[in-house]
């Protein structure tokens, strides 16, 4: 008899492959938590797979043939959803966007990915790349666009967004680059497509003083919360971690301020920035 199909990379292969897993699962008669144990990793890393939030490694993917009597099937597999634009360390969360119900993000330092424009977005990957061809520099740029892209819908994913006043007056590509990207950042908070709040100097010591906070939650699936730093990344689904995480981005907006005044803070630099690029 013959075994299951290579997927299609052309149709969803997480998705496909996160089914494939939820039906050889159930066939072979075992919870989330009971192949989680076989393979050392938690019961709702299980689901993140069969919902597709979490990309299948290649190490899972020989244990999970092993425990579910797929022959090779999920390692065969594994691999097209392995492919990416986005940096190895980042890929996993860029795609967990795409499916998440809610973002909530603490930047420290840089307006966040999904509410950058171009020439923003061409200033940052420059500086991180100072002796890159300018060919990859605009492949950094369209991948870092085409997640934006995720904001087109109207409603969903829910983005909120705590911007530290550092972020906003670091000039990133120049006063011109700055006025148009904060005049961006307005425009999507003024059509009310996502709530930003600016955590301004004044606010003194926080509670994420020691980096950024990335949390997204999804309808069938255990939240997730992102670490970063210079070239590297995480992806966490403890849920103590989260909790943790949570309640820190609950104490910034507490401390940041209103939506209503993080508006004005925002378009009152957005013009002086202009005022001073002209002059």
């Amino acid at each position: 008899m013959p075994g299951p199909r290579d997927l299609d990379p052309s149709s969803s292969p997480r998705a496909l492959l996160g089914a494939e897993l939820r039906h050889a699962r159930e066939k072979a008669g075992l919870s989330q938590e009971e192949v989680g144990q076989r393979l050392f990793v938690s019961g709702s890393f299980i689901g993140q797979l069969e919902a597709g939030t979490r990309r299948m490694q290649r190490e899972y993917a020989r244990l999970l043939d092993e425990v579910l009597g797929t022959g090779d099937f999920f390692q065969r597999n594994c691999g097209v959803t392995a492919k990416s634009r986005y940096p190895e360390h980042f890929a996993e969360a860029a795609e967990a966007e795409t499916l998440s119900s809610e973002i909530r993000e603490y930047a420290p330092l840089l307006i966040p990915g999904l509410l950058q424009t171009p020439a923003y977005t061409r200033a940052v990957c420059r500086a991180y790349r100072p002796t890159a061809p300018e060919e990859q520099i605009e492949e950094l740029v369209a991948a870092r666009m085409e997640r934006a892209q995720l904001l087109d819908d109207p409603t969903q994913p829910l983005l909120w967004a705590v911007v530290d006043e550092a972020a906003l007056r670091r000039v990133t590509g120049g006063r011109k680059v700055m006025a148009e990207a904060l005049r961006h950042l307005a425009d999507l908070a003024k059509r009310g497509r996502v709530i930003v709040q600016v955590l301004p100097f004044d606010a003194g010591a926080h509670a994420a003083m020691q980096g950024a906070i990335k949390l997204m939650d999804f309808e069938n699936a255990p939240p997730l919360v992102y670490f970063e730093g210079v070239g590297t990344g995480r992806l966490e689904d403890d849920p103590a971690t989260v909790k943790d995480q949570r309640f820190r981005y609950e104490l910034l907006t507490a401390c940041a301020l209103s939506p209503g005044d993080s508006l004005a803070l925002i378009e009152g630099m957005a013009q002086d920035y202009a005022h001073e690029a002209h002059t």
